[in-house]
């Protein structure tokens, strides 16, 4: 029997399993937490409840956002950008919201985006990559959150996530009101922006209580021509099923759609190149349509008016569109006292594509020699429209199962998941051959890819919790086992179109398939947590991770040069992660402090080129770039002092991280990576922020953030550093606890994001030597929001 025909009974088994005790979850659901009426904060109104923001109890650093900070934040702020107010994270975006979904990067010390587990009311999101994966800001509105919870370096081992090297971020919503009720929230702000969040309560009907919102975004692209268009939908159904057994059914729904803007050279960013109007620096951009009798758009071949390579810079012909849906059930069984069992059914059905321009010279080229290969193409008439297209859908259930007798806790766990993805990739004309002429899908120019890929995960989980000295120590073990299988079937690239035998186009390798499989049943947690007194605390863990190899469609997508040999499997990618920390709760002061040291090898870093015949256009591949180690300290704390009387307090996070490459790169050209810093990775991340409280009906805030400087290269090339910067926000809340008639909690804020307008480079696309490929810091933006419910 093969092992993936393995994996699917034992996804069946689990089913059936979870069917026959009426226990269905995720190895991790919560109880939805609770409405914005049952919300506790212990030292201000716009400071997180200090047992969730210093993981009191916990065996890890834990770190947390709660709904207050949440409602803070610029209305329909990404899921990603959330991630930057704690200790530990290095976040960049695109944009005062980080709605541009090819611009965010996550740092966490040796890790990045891809090697982080996300998890969103026990549901784990997969992969993060923006193209065909499902990054976890297209499932959560920061209205609907009651909490967001960060295990920096060693998640339970109970959380379900194959990408995960350490850390996995939880995302948890709020439950429905037992209120019937209406809230409604109206922003404002520059770029032309506008959103309405709406947000409807059932109120409890009999066993049931329920909410469905919507949420509408329009806006300008900070730099350059273009929209970005977000509808978002989100409902959940809660059900007493009677004594401490619940369910809860949920639904999301995220249309999407964008223009893209370019990354920059540092020449470009410095001036020393312009576009074609001459612009640059943070303003430099795509442009839009120009007819050929500009300057610099003249044809370059007779009678083909747009055969002038600088067509492929226009910001029509770059965009993205995804169409998502997520389904979910948890069904919470309590079987007796301290005892229960958790399971989450979900399915994720996602689709969309991407569009980039090619020139009519690189495409002339593919067209011939795909045409003399006896491919079905069309000659090239100017620019072509670039249509890649994504689309599958995921499917798995997670169980947990936990027993409390006396001062021991045993916990077990079962998660499947089977994830398929469809990939596409050709060239069109548009009508005429002109930019902005639509499509003619009709008229196919040339092929590139056309394949499927199965990702299919089985993971089992047990853990032993042991509470000791009148549960003043805690002991914590536990392991996880991991089966991964993954395939990839069809045309990975090229080559296997067609191929170029003696300067003439001759058929292709065809439609390839290639697989990989993983396996490691032990992979052990342990932690131990000493309560000082009933304020202060000690903690120390160990924990070992192994992940599937990130960009797996990208390494496997890939023909080699003169035959039709696979890819060999890349060894997954391993970590392990030793934390001892500290966290006390004083009252006016709450704060945690947590040195950490990692170990990372076989590690697949991805690198970004320009595509060729694309103008700016990007695109990424991976390669195994060895070992990294990284050691470091991560702090985070509250003060509010007595003597003020609660007029004011003040917040502060300080990461220090030191994260190199052990081994040098070895490739057809030795990269000398060994000892260098790992690219995009800050040394000092040092954020707080100071607010005040001056009456009733006025919160006000300003906070800062200092990133260190950078590298954009694997080799630490001289000159590739971005430089270290200090960037300011702040809001302003007006009208806590107002009412208007039947209007209740009407309140106004304002946020204002870069404050000074500091003009840096943020977002780094890293390239092994030489310089990387950059995005600048948007400048000051203002948002203005008004809420309110009945």
């Amino acid at each position: 029997m093969s092992v993936i025909s393995s994996i699917r009974r034992s996804a069946r088994a689990a089913l059936l399993f979870a069917c026959a005790t009426g226990a269905l979850n995720a190895a991790h659901a919560q109880e939805p937490v609770g409405d914005e009426s049952e919300t506790i904060t212990v030292t201000g109104r716009r400071i997180s409840q200090s047992s969730e923001a210093i993981g009191e109890d916990k065996i890890s650093n834990v770190v947390a956002v709660t709904r207050e900070a949440l409602l803070s934040a610029p209305s329909g702020i990404s899921g990603l950008k959330m991630l930057e107010q704690l200790p530990g994270f290095n976040v960049q975006t695109d944009g005062a919201l980080g709605l541009y979904e090819f611009g965010n990067s996550v740092q966490t010390r040796a890790f990045n985006l891809d090697q982080i587990g996300f998890v969103v009311d026990g549901i784990p999101t997969g992969r993060s990559d923006a193209f065909g994966g499902s990054p976890v800001f297209r499932y959560v509105d920061n209205e609907n959150l009651g909490v967001v919870e960060a295990s920096v370096g060693a998640g339970d081992v109970g959380l379900p996530s194959y990408s995960t090297l350490g850390p996995v971020v939880q995302y948890n919503s709020i439950a429905p009101q037992d209120e019937m009720g209406l809230f409604v929230s109206q922003s404002f702000g520059d770029d032309s922006l506008k959103r309405t969040f709406i947000r409807v309560n059932t109120g409890k009907v009999g066993p049931f209580k329920a909410y469905v919102s919507r949420t509408k975004l329009n806006s300008d692209l900070w730099r350059g021509p273009g929209t970005i268009d977000r509808e978002h939908w989100e409902a959940q159904l809660h059900a007493d099923l009677g004594g401490d057994s619940w369910a809860r059914f949920k639904f999301v729904s995220n249309d999407f759609f964008d223009y893209d803007s370019p990354t920059l050279t540092r020449a470009q960013y410095n001036c020393a190149s312009t576009n074609l109007v001459g612009q640059c620096g943070r303003d430099y951009a795509y442009l839009e349509n120009v007819p050929n009798t500009t300057t610099g758009f003249a044809p370059t071949v007779p009678g083909v008016y747009y055969s002038n390579s600088n067509y492929a810079n226009v910001y029509n012909l770059a965009i993205n569109v995804r169409k998502d849906r997520l389904y979910g059930a948890t069904f919470h069984a309590g079987i007796a006292d301290g005892v229960w069992a958790e399971s989450t059914l979900y399915w994720e059905d996602k689709g969309g594509y991407g569009v980039s321009p090619d020139t009519y010279a690189n495409s002339l080229t593919r067209y011939t020699a795909q045409v003399q290969a006896g491919l079905a193409v069309t000659a090239p008439k100017g620019v072509q429209y670039g249509r890649s297209g994504v689309g599958g859908n995921r499917y798995g259930i997670a169980n947990k199962l936990h027993w409390e007798q006396g001062n021991n806790i045993v916990e077990a766990g079962l998660w499947a998941e089977v994830d398929k993805y469809h990939r596409t990739q050709a060239r069109y004309n548009t009508v005429d051959g002109a930019p902005d002429g639509e499509p003619n899908l009709d008229e196919l120019v040339y092929l590139r890819r056309n394949y499927r890929s199965q990702r299919d995960t089985l993971q089992v989980s047990l853990k032993d919790t042991l509470k000791l000295m009148d549960d003043r120590l805690v002991l914590d073990v536990g392991f996880k086992g991991l089966m991964l299988d993954y395939s990839l079937r069809g045309y990975r690239d090229f080559d296997d179109y067609y191929r170029v035998v003696g300067g003439v186009g001759v058929a292709g390798w065809g439609p390839q398939i290639n697989s990989a499989h993983y396996r490691d049943m032990f992979l052990p947690m342990a932690g131990v947590l000493y309560k000082l007194d009933g304020r202060s605390q000690i903690f120390a863990s160990y924990a070992e991770n192994m992940a599937l190899p990130k960009g797996m469609d990208d390494i496997y997508a890939v023909t080699r040069t003169g035959t039709s040999a696979l890819v060999p499997q890349p060894n997954p990618e391993r970590s392990k992660n030793m934390e001892l920390g500290f966290r006390t709760n004083q009252g006016q002061v709450y704060a945690s402090i947590a040195g950490y040291y990692t170990k990372f090898k076989n590690r697949i870093q991805s690198i970004t080129t320009f595509v060729e015949g694309g103008g700016a256009s990007t695109e990424t591949f991976y390669q195994n770039v060895g070992r990294v180690k990284a050691y470091g300290v991560e702090a985070s704390g509250t003060y509010k002092p007595a003597f003020l009387n609660g007029l004011a307090y003040a917040n502060a996070n300080v990461t220090y991280n030191h994260a190199k490459f052990q081994d040098d790169i070895v490739a057809s050209v030795t990269y000398a990576t060994a000892g260098k810093y790992i690219p995009d990775s800050a040394k000092w991340i040092v954020s707080g922020g100071v607010t005040i409280e001056p009456a009733s009906w006025l919160v006000a805030n300003i906070s800062g953030k200092y990133t260190s400087k950078r590298w954009s290269t694997f080799t630490n090339t001289a000159g590739s550093s971005v430089p270290a910067y200090t960037v300011f926000s702040g809001y302003v809340d007006i009208g806590d606890g107002f009412s208007l008639g039947p209007i209740k909690s009407v309140k106004a804020r304002f946020n204002v994001d870069n404050i000074f307008d500091k003009d840096v480079l943020s977002f780094i696309s890293s390239s092994v030597t030489g310089d990387g490929a950059f995005r600048p810091l948007s400048p000051r933006t203002f948002q203005f929001t008004i809420s309110g419910e009945i």
